[in-house]
């Protein structure tokens, strides 16, 4: 297992994360996820550990808390082996402060992740959503006392937008508090968003991306095909219209690229589009799921080797749109504004 660094910081991770969100199985939404129960979590992880596969990332919403307490269940006794990451931020229950990122409610959450954890560490917590109704100021105090008093080690922030970002790293170099060092972001070959603005404010601030949902939302799977139906165990049937939208046509255009890329190299489907994200500018750690042992085997098989740079041309070819604007406009000016990728 290859490890990087996490954006600027000195924190080392492995290339591959293992999300919890199938843990637990609470809910409609989260249970067609999966609901992973601590015997077989226990199993996951010795997998993962056997593949050098260290860091775990959950978030206390997933399954309203129970993915972070079967993950503390299946690491017990051997916390000094793995990473945990984990998130706050969203609604957690019906009470007024029960949700942002206001000093109170993060105290309150980061208290609570230890617990359900059982541990008294966080390596890496992160804002799961941007809080615009509490100060920037307010949210990184609080980060900032929370490493101080040595509950947390690493900050990072999810689905921000750039200028989120930015600000919050202009704050937290004015007043000396913990940078974000990790943006944990949608990013996929049928997602490249992220590309147009996030990865180059990471590549100049020093910002790792942290790839959440690699696979297109269920999407990559290998089993999604041209005039076939969706297979009867996908989470799509239940979870599609909650994520990313994708054109048909666009989908059928990426997956035609990836076959013939699984021809060419004897890798599966997932496998692929998990090793294209691996060779893009920032990518720290790619975020795999898996509801059994199986899935999860072929997903680490994603590492030890490398696409061809024609390989990557084709799959880049086949993903491309029209950015926004002004990103439309930017590549026109690649002299002095160069594309990241």
């Amino acid at each position: 297992m290859e490890y990087r660094h996490l954006g600027a910081s000195g924190f080392k991770v492995p290339v591959l994360s293992f999300g919890t969100g199938t843990f637990g199985g609470k809910g409609e939404f989260f249970g067609a996820w999966g609901n992973t129960d601590v015997a077989e979590a226990k199993r996951l992880v010795d997998v993962c550990l056997d593949a050098g596969l260290t860091m775990f990332d959950s978030a206390d919403i997933y399954s309203n808390g129970v993915a972070e307490s079967v993950l503390g269940e299946a690491i017990k006794g051997r916390r000094d082996r793995v990473l945990i990451s984990t998130k706050a931020t969203f609604r957690f229950s019906d009470e007024p402060n029960d949700v942002g990122s206001s000093r109170f409610h993060l105290l309150k959450a980061c208290d609570a992740a230890l617990k359900r954890l059982g541990t008294d560490y966080i390596d890496l917590f992160q804002l799961h959503g941007f809080d615009a109704k509490t100060p920037v100021e307010e949210t990184l105090s609080t980060l900032d006392d929370l490493v101080r008093a040595g509950k947390i080690r690493y900050v990072g922030a999810s689905n921000f937008s750039g200028w989120h970002l930015m600000k919050s790293l202009a704050v937290a170099d004015r007043y000396g508090y913990p940078r974000y060092v990790a943006n944990q972001a949608y990013y996929s070959l049928i997602g490249r968003d992220y590309e147009w603005e996030q990865m180059p404010l990471g590549l100049d601030q020093g910002v790792g991306a942290v790839v959440w949902s690699p696979l297109g939302w269920g999407r990559l799977t290998g089993k999604i095909r041209r005039g076939a139906p969706l297979p009867e165990t996908s989470r799509l049937h239940k979870t599609g219209d909650m994520g990313p939208q994708v054109s048909d046509d666009y989908l059928y255009r990426v997956v035609d690229a990836l076959d013939e890329v699984a021809a060419e190299t004897g890798k599966t489907v997932p496998q692929i589009a998990l090793n294209w994200l691996l060779q893009r500018p920032t990518v720290s750690t790619v975020v795999i799921g898996a509801r059994n042992e199986e899935q999860l085997k072929q997903n680490l098989g994603a590492v030890g080797w490398n696409l061809t740079k024609e390989q990557v041309a084709k799959l880049d070819a086949a993903s491309a749109v029209t950015p926004a604007y002004p990103y439309w406009h930017q590549m026109g000016f690649q002299e002095r504004n160069p594309s990241p990728v």
